[in-house]
Parts: structure tokens; sequence; C-alpha cells
């Protein structure tokens, strides 16, 4: 079986690309940095590394690589031949994929009926859904209906803490031992990819918003809270008992929705909770604050793991989630000055007031109980 993955980073490699391999695929990565394709070709197979006590390897085999801006028609050929596609590259470069992988999917037209199911296993909601709709963009009309009976995106939410880390072999991947793949099975066309490690499930929804509202909102939370604090490394953001009791606070709250909104078993997911606290304190995971932390203009919009869930509790309840407040308000003090982000927002609040800020950032208005909640947590840090 062959699968091409869009994306050659930690996330591609020690994450899908291994768990690819398990499954008995060839894969063939596609990537813009020619130092990583080059050696993937060259080895034609890289180290998967597990930070728990014993550092348990894997050989990940059957691999090669094609720089999409070198060789496109590479790129053409390989999804056109392909038995799954998957993508990892980042909410921000899907769109930068979509033509190479719309001609793709147009010259393998050409030569087979078989269904292809398109998996974008990015940190956000509706990923493969967004980057069909940036393939749409390159198709006809009448393409577009050929492709809607040939062609499936279906969304999916994945999950693995993959550190930024340099290694001396620049191909070697420490991973976190835990890992979970959910993908929707509603869109797929014929049969469901036959990857171990991957759930099936018939509606994604309740599995995106727990993994965001637990995994994604912890982990920034530890993030800003511990820059806050003028620590560097998560794991000791977790180790700060101020950090840690105020993130499982936070995750308390999103806990409360979860369970009122889903059903989902009280104590089962209080057990995921400090399931998701553990991994963060992990210390075989030197993870920085501020890696965690970037991008906070994207944390902050209306639909992701801050303002999302504050909103929907107080819909739901009525009331303000006080901790989910103090961590949106040191997002909004985040001010590393090597994150483009953060200083757009820092460079904001300067010239027009954190009322301004919010507002813009948020999509929440002045006279709501929830903006007025943040703007008083904001001055407190102050």
């Amino acid at each position: 079986m062959q699968a091409v993955h869009f994306g050659a980073g930690n996330i591609g490699r020690g994450f899908i690309g291994s768990l690819l391999y398990q499954s008995g695929y060839e894969t063939c990565f596609i990537d813009v940095n020619s130092e990583i394709v080059d050696l993937i070709n060259k080895k034609q197979a890289y180290t998967v590394q597990l930070a728990n006590v014993t550092h348990d390897e894997s050989i990940v085999k059957n691999v090669r690589a094609i720089n999409s801006a070198v060789n496109p028609e590479l790129v053409i050929e390989a999804v056109g031949k392909a038995d799954l596609v998957t993508a990892a590259v980042g909410p921000n470069i899907l769109p930068h994929i979509a033509d190479l992988l719309a001609k793709g999917l147009q010259q393998r037209l050409t030569h087979t009926d078989t269904p292809l199911t398109i998996i974008a296993c990015e940190n956000m909601i509706g990923g493969s859904a967004f980057l069909k709709e940036k393939v749409y963009e390159h198709l006809s009309e009448d393409e577009k209906t050929i492709f809607d009976q040939r062609f499936s995106f279906p969304n999916a939410a994945v999950d693995r803490i993959v550190p930024n880390e340099v290694n001396e072999d620049k191909l070697l991947v420490k991973v976190e031992p835990f890992y979970e793949w959910v993908v929707e099975t509603a869109e797929i066309i014929g049969e469901n990819p036959p990857v171990e490690g991957i759930t099936f499930v018939e509606n994604l929804e309740p599995f995106i918003e727990r993994k965001l509202f637990t995994v994604n909102t912890g982990h920034a939370t530890a993030a800003y809270l511990g820059y806050q604090a003028n620590i560097d490394y998560i794991h000791e953001a977790l180790a700060n008992e101020d950090v840690k009791a105020t993130t499982e606070k936070v995750l308390q709250e999103t806990g409360r929705l979860l369970v009122e909104k889903y059903q989902f078993d009280e104590e089962e997911h209080n057990l995921y909770i400090q399931k998701i606290i553990g991994r963060f304190a992990n210390p075989f995971i030197t993870d920085e604050t501020t890696r965690v932390g970037r991008s906070p203009v994207r944390k902050l919009q209306s639909n992701d793991r801050f303002i999302g869930p504050a909103q929907q509790y107080y819909d739901l309840f009525n009331e303000v989630p006080e901790n989910l407040v103090s961590a949106i308000a040191a997002a909004f003090r985040y001010d590393f000055a090597e994150d483009p982000d953060a200083v757009e927002i820092q460079t904001s609040i300067q010239g027009e007031g954190i009322e301004v800020a919010i507002e813009k950032l948020t999509g929440l208005k002045p006279e709501s109980a929830l903006f007025a909640a943040i703007e008083v947590q904001y001055n407190k840090l102050g």
C-alpha cells in the first residue's frame, strides 16, 4: 500500500508516519525542507524514540520523500497512485498544498475509479473539511461533482506531544508514549483506511471538543501561566503549585461543560484530566513554554481553546469561568519578543488599549460578562 503524507516534520514522522509504517504502508513524505527530504531519501528509514524511562526506540522503514518546491510533478504523480493521503503541515500551510493535491487527484481520475481518503491531521477543528474547501477552489463545477463521488476528506482529531528538539540524528523524533487519532466515518467513501491506531467514530464533535478543551486548553494554560512565572519548560511549570492548581481548575471548568454537553461519564473524564496533567508533567519531554504558547492570535479566536469553551460555559451555566478567564488574561499578557503574534497583540494593546484588543481578537462584545471579566483579570496581572 502506498501513502502520501504532506509534512515531514516531527509530527509527520514521529506520529502519522510511524503508524502508517506499522500498518504496512510505504510512505512518501512531501516537504520543502531539502535537508530533511535528502536525508530521508538517503537513509530510507528513521528512528522514533519514546519519552519514557527506558527511551524505547523503533525504526520506521519503507519511506521516501519529495521536495514539492523542486519536483512538483513528482508530487502530482505520487498522489495519483496513492492508497491514502494524509497531512500534518499546520493549519496555515494547508492552503499552500491544495493546488498540488488537486492536480494529483485530477491525474488520478484518468487511470482509476478507486476511492481515496484524504485526512488532514491538524491541531484544528474541521481540518480536512478546510483542506477540501481549498482543493475545490482549483476545480471546475464538473470536477467538483466527480470529486464528490471519488474522494473523501473525513475530519480527524489527533493528539500526541512531540517536542521540538534538535538531535544529532536530524531524522530522529522523540514522542510521548500516549497518542490518539480519531477519524469521522460519515464522510468516508468506500472502506475505512486500514491504519492501526486510528479510532473510527460516527460523530467526531465530542472527541474534537474533548481534546481541544482539555489537551489544548490545558497545555496553553500551563504555557501562559508558566511564562508569567518566568518558567522555561512545561514540565517545570507543572511542578509549580500555583500553575498546576490553576491548570487543574481550568480543566475542571471545561470538564463540567463537556460532561453536561456530551454526557461523558464524570468519573472517567476526571481520570482523563489527570492523565493529561501527567502528560504535561512528563520530565522526559523538554517542551518550552514559548513553543506551546506560540501563535496566541489563533489561540484567542472565538472557536479555539479559550474563548470557545468560555463562551459555551457561560451560555450553559450563566456563570463566568473564572479560571479560564485567568488563562485568557495571561494569554493577553504573553509578550515573547520572538513570537510575531505576541508582538502583534502587545502592539495593539499599547496603541489602542486592552478593550480594543479583546474585541478584535476574541470577537466578544464590550457589554458581555466574559469581556468584562477578561479585562478585569488582565488589569490585575499588571
